[in-house]
């Protein structure tokens, strides 16, 4: 198994985790103000409890997105500072993927509707099924406007629910409550994310060609000075 730190700021969680030797190393709060004061001294803490350094990492998992602009920008810069830093290549997992991960983890699903809140009367949303206990994408990540039809729940029978976007507008997406719905999968958790590149077959990158998932195409990424 590769040694991977994982590290996800993209919605109001702050998250690392590190697997070193089969052995998982979790640090995270939900303090979404608090991402660029909190997320060094975890990485730093997980990478000390396990006794190794970036260095001897096989490589970086990042939560590209969607979520929160600032989150999201935060965690990107943190990964490919940390990636040039220590010539690691990074893997970039869909924030939605990570909560369906989760959920298909804690919960008896077939598949996850996964939906973050974006504000201004959206969700970013996307569709992954269970398999072998993986969460594996079924369509693309969009945002859109919570509607009835926005999402064909009729032919996802056994399926679940993940996100804050759940919070808000389950009666509008759902209003037939067909789906197994759940509140113990709302925020995205780096371990999830490990679980997805380790099942998903996500590739990895170079930190020079790290790009953020908006989603919002008139959202657009500056990179790292000099970079």
């Amino acid at each position: 198994m590769k040694s991977l730190l994982a590290i996800d700021t993209s919605t109001e969680n702050c998250s690392v985790a590190l697997v070193h030797d089969g052995k998982l190393t979790t640090r995270d709060i939900e303090s979404p103000r608090e991402h660029s004061q909190k997320l060094l001294p975890f990485v730093e803490e997980v990478l000390d409890s396990a006794g190794v350094s970036l260095g001897n990492l096989d490589g970086l998992v990042v939560g590209a997105g969607p979520g929160s602009f600032t989150g999201v920008r935060i965690g990107v810069s943190m990964a490919q500072g940390l990636a040039f830093s220590a010539d690691l290549p990074v893997y970039p997992v869909c924030s939605l993927q990570a909560l369906a991960q989760q959920a298909i983890r804690k919960n008896d699903v077939a598949g996850v509707v996964a939906c973050i809140d974006a504000r201004m009367g959206e969700v970013y949303y996307a569709l992954y099924a269970n398999e072998n206990g993986v969460a594996l994408a079924q369509s693309e990540p969009a945002v859109a406007k919570p509607d009835t039809n926005l999402i064909d729940i009729g032919r996802l029978k056994g399926w679940g629910t993940a996100g804050t976007g759940w919070d808000a507008y389950a009666d509008i997406l759902d209003e037939h409550h067909e789906l197994k719905h759940s509140d113990n999968s709302r925020l995205p958790l780096a371990e999830d994310m490990l679980t997805v590149v380790n099942g998903a077959g996500v590739e990895p990158v170079q930190a020079e060609q790290l790009e953020p998932l908006y989603v919002r195409n008139e959202v657009t990424w500056k990179k790292l000075p000099g970079r």
